[in-house]
C-alpha cells in the first residue's frame, strides 16, 4: 500500500504538470493514462492466457470501473484547478466513506482504534484545507466527490479479491476503463489542442503517468488481497506528505503553516495504527 501511495503521488504530480505546463486537456490525460497502463499490463495477459479474463462477476467489474472512471475524471479536473497539496488533503475524507461502505457491504469490523485513527487523519486534512480561509473555492469540493467515488471503488476491489486474483482484477480495470475514457473524450468535443510544449515532452509525461498508474494499480490490488479495506485506509493518508514533498520539488509549491500540524496528525495516526496492528491479522466478522 505504501508503494502504491508513492506511485500515485508520482501520477498526481505528473498529471498536474501535464495539465498546467503542456496544455493537455483532462479528458485526454485520463484516456492516455489508462491506455498506456493497459499496454504495460498486456504481458500478464499473454502469460496467463484467457484465464486472466475468466470471471463470474462481470457486473461487479463493470460497476467498479464505472466508479473509478467517474473518480478519475473528477480528480484530474480538480488537479488542474486546485493546488496539489490541497487536493490531496481533501481526498483524505475517503476513509470515512470506506469505513461506512466496508461496514455495511463487507461486514468488516470497525474497531474504536480504527475509527479514531480515521477521525484524527481527517482532522489533519481539514486543518490543512482551512475551509474558512479566503483561498477556499468551490473547486475544492471536487476532490471530496472523487474520494467518495474511489471509496466505493476500493470496497468493491476488496470484495473481488475474495474470488479473483490481483492480476485479473487489475487487467479488467484497465480493459474496461479505456473505452469509457475514450467515450468521455469524444463526448467532450475536445479535439487535439495546440500544445504548450514540444511533442517529445508531451509523450514523455503521458508515458510516465501511464507507467506509474500500472504500478500503483497492481500494488494497491495486491494490498487489498492481503488486508481489510478499513485496515489499509490510514496508510492511504501518507499520500498527503508524499505529494506535498513532490509538489515542493517539482512546482516549488510551499504549503502554508497549517500544513505542518495537519500533516503531523495524519502521519502520526497512520504510524500509530501500524504499531498497534503489527503482527496481527485484521479483524473480520
Amino acid at each position: 500500500m505504501l508503494a502504491a501511495c508513492v506511485a500515485y503521488a508520482g501520477v498526481n504530480v505528473a498529471t498536474q504538470w501535464a495539465g498546467t505546463k503542456t496544455g493537455i486537456p483532462s479528458v485526454m490525460i485520463a484516456f492516455w493514462q489508462y491506455i498506456i497502463a493497459l499496454i504495460l499490463t498486456l504481458p500478464f495477459v499473454f502469460r496467463l492466457g484467457l484465464q486472466a479474463l475468466r470471471t463470474n462477476h462481470l457486473m461487479l467489474h463493470i460497476m467498479r470501473v464505472a466508479l473509478a472512471a467517474a473518480g478519475v475524471q473528477v480528480w484530474i479536473y480538480a488537479l488542474t484547478h486546485v493546488p496539489i497539496w490541497q487536493v490531496i488533503a481533501l481526498a483524505m475524507t475517503s476513509p470515512f466513506f470506506v469505513i461506512v461502505f466496508a461496514r455495511f457491504f463487507l461486514k468488516e469490523v470497525v474497531t474504536p482504534a480504527r475509527l479514531i485513527t480515521a477521525i484524527v487523519g481527517f482532522s489533519g486534512a481539514v486543518i490543512i484545507l482551512a475551509p474558512w480561509s479566503d483561498t477556499y473555492t468551490a473547486y475544492a469540493l471536487l476532490p471530496v466527490l472523487a474520494a467518495a467515488l474511489w471509496a466505493g471503488y476500493s470496497v468493491m476491489t476488496k470484495y473481488l479479491t475474495r474470488f479473483e486474483r490481483s492480476v485479473s482484477i487489475s487487467i479488467y480495470m484497465l480493459v474496461l476503463l479505456s473505452p469509457i475514457n475514450a467515450a468521455l473524450w469524444v463526448a467532450s468535443g475536445i479535439g487535439m489542442p495546440e500544445m504548450a510544449a514540444p511533442a517529445m515532452e508531451v509523450w514523455f509525461i503521458l508515458i510516465l503517468i501511464g507507467t506509474l498508474t500500472a504500478i500503483a494499480q497492481y500494488c494497491q490490488i495486491a494490498a487489498y488481497s492481503e488486508a481489510d479495506a478499513v485496515f489499509l485506509q490510514p496508510f492511504d493518508d501518507l499520500k498527503l506528505p508524499i505529494n506535498v514533498i513532490l509538489g515542493w520539488i517539482v512546482f516549488a509549491a510551499v504549503p502554508d503553516n497549517n500544513f505542518w500540524f495537519g500533516a503531523a496528525l495524519i502521519v502520526g495516526a497512520s504510524l500509530y495504527l501500524v504499531r498497534r496492528d503489527a503482527g496481527k491479522l485484521p479483524a473480520r466478522t
